[in-house]
């Protein structure tokens, strides 16, 4: 496995971003390693909060929360996914799948031996997470899932995921105008306004505007000029851009999608779970809107917990209300 590593002078000056760098380093299921950086703030002895972002994010994205989370007395641990931030980056398309990034991610918590964890998800932090939990449960005391959740294609006829895999094989490169009008004016019944056209711009976009899409998936406060390119940073040329190109795809929103099989068996676990799982959503996120109902319906850890929606933030609400997800976080420790 061919992978990139991103200068460490790429991080430097970065505004909010003054911690210090921790790194593991775990098998690559090819004979060789990957490594995997992550934050440390906090009392070591404080109650752990695993923060896990998505796509096309990284650390950077919990900045402001982990202040207010480590005053509460808390210990605070917030990865960069494989592909993402200062973690390295397998450069071909092949090497990301939805199961390996499981894979990498449980090794890392292993091998650290992170345990009594409260686990904070959102994005892919969530799809992510939500299967340590499945395959380590033992780890995890809490679950918080903001704006994500754990998907399995329900209602997919064979006629419409023929529709989707011609859309994405025939269709021309959607524009990036194009894709937020499909976020926000969605239907099930057409292609070229289902997740499969973000799916297709990320992939076929080579030089993938992260910064500029991550700003513009933020309500509740305007980055600054730095902040937006801070986004950018781990990526500085096309070739750093595999994972968040190639993460969307992995999602399984057809019958036939390979992650399909390993979903159905963490359902049938979290269909058991009384751990205790807080929901706390945007109510103006396009990306994850009533998931949240879908938990709290089917998860018997999530019954009468005191589920949060958030009054904006947008889909990356850790920008945009980050105070009042953090103050959720404190909270539901403290309850439970």
């Amino acid at each position: 496995m061919k992978v990139l590593r991103t200068p460490d002078e790429c991080f430097e000056a970065l505004p909010g971003y003054d911690f210090i760098p921790h790194y593991t380093e775990v098998p690559d299921g090819e004979g060789g390693a990957l490594r995997i950086h992550h934050l440390d703030a906090g009392p070591r002895d404080g109650s752990i909060v695993l923060c896990m972002h998505g796509q096309p994010t990284w650390s950077y994205l919990y900045r402001h929360m982990i202040p207010i989370l480590t005053a509460a007395g808390l210990r605070v641990l917030a990865p960069d996914l494989v592909g993402f931030g200062r973690s390295d980056k397998p450069d071909r398309r092949e090497d990301y799948s939805y199961q390996r990034q499981v894979d990498w991610m449980l090794a890392w918590l292993q091998q650290n031996d992170f345990r009594e964890v409260t686990l904070v998800g959102q994005d892919w932090g969530g799809l992510i997470g939500l299967r340590l939990v499945a395959a380590d449960p033992e780890r995890f005391d809490r679950i918080v899932v903001a704006n994500s959740g754990l998907p399995m294609p329900a209602g997919v006829t064979e006629e419409f995921a023929q529709a989707v895999h011609r859309y994405r094989a025939e269709a021309p490169t959607p524009t990036q105008e194009q894709v937020i009008e499909a976020m926000w004016d969605s239907d099930p019944t057409r292609p070229d306004r289902s997740f499969a056209v973000w799916q297709k711009w990320t992939w076929e976009t080579e030089d993938l505007p992260i910064a500029d899409f991550v700003t513009r998936a933020i309500d509740g406060r305007d980055l600054t000029h730095e902040e937006s390119a801070a986004y950018g940073a781990p990526f500085p040329d096309p070739r750093f851009k595999m994972g968040p190109r190639a993460m969307p795809s992995q999602v399984p929103t057809l019958p036939d999608d390979p992650s399909v099989p390993a979903n159905r068996r963490a359902w049938e676990f979290f269909s058991e779970s009384k751990i205790p799982l807080l929901c706390a959503f945007s109510d103006n996120d396009p990306v994850s809107n009533g998931v949240s109902q879908i938990l709290q319906k089917l998860i018997p850890g999530a019954q009468g917990q005191p589920h949060r929606e958030i009054q904006g933030g947008g889909h990356f609400l850790q920008e945009g209300r980050g105070q009042e997800l953090a103050e959720a976080i404190i909270g539901f420790i403290r309850a439970s």
